[in-house]
């Protein structure tokens, strides 16, 4: 297709492959070669193609994020190697701290009960309310008063000040992850705490605000000792302390026996809890053994009524009552008033938490002279029926001696010496136990010691007195004549009542006990050794003696006869001696004691009450001791169902006619 002019338009030349550049050739040349082309016109000039922009190459930076990749995992490597390989023992040591606990799984401690089984000291279950302090700081709990939140919810119910819980939860030492807040708690204890632990833990999932400031308070499971009767047998029993262990008496006696074996328990824990999945490490606790008693309940309980009523009556400083079994020497009660309550020992008063009929040592008067009879018979130099001229004053070394009353000169026999307690006509029995006053008193010495007198009973009794008995080298002038009727010889109330058992079992003195076995946490029961036995007296001389003591109860002349029992024969005998006051060191008031047994004829029972400081009515033993040894003989009689024997009693003369 042409133009108006009759041109050809120019052809469109489809674009192709790159031609190599030629070199330039002069303008106007014709180009050389047949069918030579003329020169083209030139043509209107075209617009320039945007230029492209090229990316630059990524590779340098892939150097640069790999490098830094590697020295990133380089450190990680060599902070792995450091805690895996140089330093794992310390890394491994301090995790194993922070995520294992471990405590101490106390024994269950063992029962005591008395002769028949009757519980009178058991264990319960308990806690230990202990807690980590460590978690009580502001990062676990992000607050600054986590401990004095957690001592306000604990104070009343642990019965604590508030200062004191602070104190603990927030210690000086900030590694201190363990802390007793309060031992052997009630479960009704560690309930409440519990309870107000699972509301804390509710309200501070629902509301992030809220701190459980009680998730570092944990326990311990304890036991906890109980008396289920109270004041009862207090005295013999003792208690438990703190600490767990016998504070005194049989608790603490056989401590070893009754405590057991603790075990120990280790445990991973988090946050206050233990972690059940990670397992744990135990110990077993080992039981402690029960201890079966000598102690009849029941007569315990009438002795220790008897005696705190007539305490109480008398306005005396204190008293107390032993019975013994005369054929075994086993202690069947032994009371003392005032007592304690073991279960409360913060309203008890230190000087009534012992055990005074074995802990105090006195004078004790009369009942003494049963001994200076005893030897006086066996030595052969009198018989009941011996004549006695007793004065009413009698001139011995340097003092001047008398009765309780005072009398126009007596014509006494020998038994009539015991059944009116003739201090003067003790100090003339006894004198004629040797050609000199020397020999006489080495002879009434020995026959002390064999009674007893100066030496432990044989119970093992913590804080147990053997009393006082010098040698007769040691004797004062006094002391020669006194110590026939009791007074400068010092014993304890066992030793005192296991000088009649001796007489009551024909002359031969079983060692008293406490103890009748103890029973391991294999059930199998271990009878208590057998006592030891010492001859002291013959039969015939124990015999006489127990038909003279008949006289004292019987015989209207006796001093006893507030101590007779309907339908059994009574032995018995009084003592009203001169009292040392502890606190001075002086003579002040009196010691007022009735010591026997029955059947006279058949012993099974011996019953001793003494009672110190009667500021109240009589003080002379046989008014204020002997009501007491009646109610408790006659009680113990029944209980142990011991029949009269039915025998009469053939009464000995007291006085003879000049």
């Amino acid at each position: 297709m042409s133009d108006e002019f009759g041109r050809q338009p120019p052809r469109r030349r489809v674009p192709g492959p790159a031609r190599p550049e030629r070199s330039a050739r002069p303008v106007g040349r014709p180009r050389p070669g047949p069918g030579a082309r003329p020169a083209r016109r030139p043509s209107a000039p075209r617009t320039a193609a945007p230029k492209t922009i090229r990316l630059g190459s990524p590779r340098p930076r892939l150097r640069l994020v790999g490098l830094a990749l590697t020295l990133v995992l380089a450190a990680f490597v060599v902070r792995l190697l450091q805690v895996q390989a140089v330093d794992a023992s310390t890394y491994a040591a301090k995790a194993e701290q922070n995520r294992y606990v471990g405590y101490t799984l106390a024994a269950e401690r063992g029962g005591i009960t008395d002769r028949d089984g009757v519980a009178l000291a058991t264990s319960e279950d308990a806690y230990d309310i202990t807690a980590d302090p460590t978690l009580f700081t502001r990062q676990q709990l992000k607050i600054d008063d986590g401990p004095e939140q957690a001592a306000a919810l604990l104070a009343p119910i642990l019965g604590q000040e508030q200062e004191a819980i602070v104190k603990k939860l927030r210690p000086k030492d900030k590694k201190l992850r363990y802390v007793l807040l309060a031992n052997r708690q009630t479960p009704q204890v560690w309930k409440q705490i519990k309870d107000l632990k699972s509301a804390l833990t509710t309200k501070s999932e629902t509301d992030p605000g809220t701190a459980n400031v009680l998730a570092g308070v944990l326990s311990v499971p304890t036991t906890k000792r109980v008396y289920p009767n109270g004041d009862l047998a207090a005295g013999i029993l003792g208690w438990v302390n703190a600490d767990g262990k016998g504070g005194g008496g049989v608790e603490q006696q056989l401590n070893s026996l009754l405590a057991g074996k603790d075990g120990k328990i280790r445990y991973a824990q988090a946050g206050g809890r233990q972690v059940p999945t990670v397992g744990s490490t135990e110990t077993p606790a080992v039981p402690g053994s029960d201890v079966e008693l000598t102690i009849d309940r029941d007569i315990q309980w009438a002795a220790q009524q008897a005696i705190t009523d007539q305490v109480k009556e008398s306005k005396a400083d204190r008293g107390y009552v032993i019975v013994q079994d005369t054929r075994t020497g086993q202690v069947l009660a032994m009371a003392n008033s005032p007592g304690f309550d073991p279960n409360d020992l913060s309203r008890a008063s230190s000087v009534n938490m012992g055990n005074a009929a074995l802990q105090d040592a006195y004078e004790p008067g009369s009942t003494a002279k049963i001994m200076s009879m005893a030897a006086v018979l066996e030595q052969g130099v009198a018989t009941p029926f011996t004549h006695v001229i007793v004065p009413n004053r009698l001139h011995r070394g340097d003092r001047l001696f008398k009765d309780d009353i005072d009398h126009e000169t007596w014509y006494l026999t020998l038994n009539g010496v015991l059944a009116k307690s003739s201090n003067i006509g003790t100090i003339l029995a006894t004198g004629q136990l040797g050609k000199t006053q020397a020999q006489a008193n080495q002879v009434l010495y020995s026959y002390l010691r064999k009674f007893g007198l100066g030496r432990y009973s044989g119970l093992d009794y913590p804080g147990e007195t053997p009393g006082i008995l010098a040698k007769p080298a040691d004797w004062s002038t006094s002391q020669q004549y006194t110590i026939p009727f009791g007074q400068g010889v010092s014993l304890n109330a066992m030793q005192a009542a296991s000088v009649y058992s001796t007489i009551a079992n024909g002359g031969v003195r079983v060692e008293p006990t406490l103890v009748r076995g103890t029973k391991g946490p294999d059930g199998h029961f271990t009878p208590a050794a057998k006592p030891k036995e010492t001859r002291v007296v013959s039969a015939k001389t124990a015999r006489t003696l127990a038909r003279m003591l008949e006289s004292v109860v019987d015989d209207q002349e006796g001093t006893g006869t507030k101590a007779r029992i309907p339908g059994y024969r009574v032995a018995g005998k009084t003592g009203t001696a001169n009292r040392v006051d502890p606190a001075t060191g002086k003579y002040k008031g009196y010691t007022s004691s009735f010591a026997g047994f029955a059947p006279a004829d058949k012993p099974r029972i011996t019953v001793y009450c003494a009672i110190q400081n009667a500021t109240q009515g009589s003080y002379f033993g046989g008014q204020i001791c002997g009501p007491v040894y009646k109610k408790v003989m006659e009680f113990a009689l029944k209980t142990l169902q011991v029949p009269p024997t039915g025998a009469k009693a053939a009464k000995l003369p007291v006085t003879y006619t000049p």
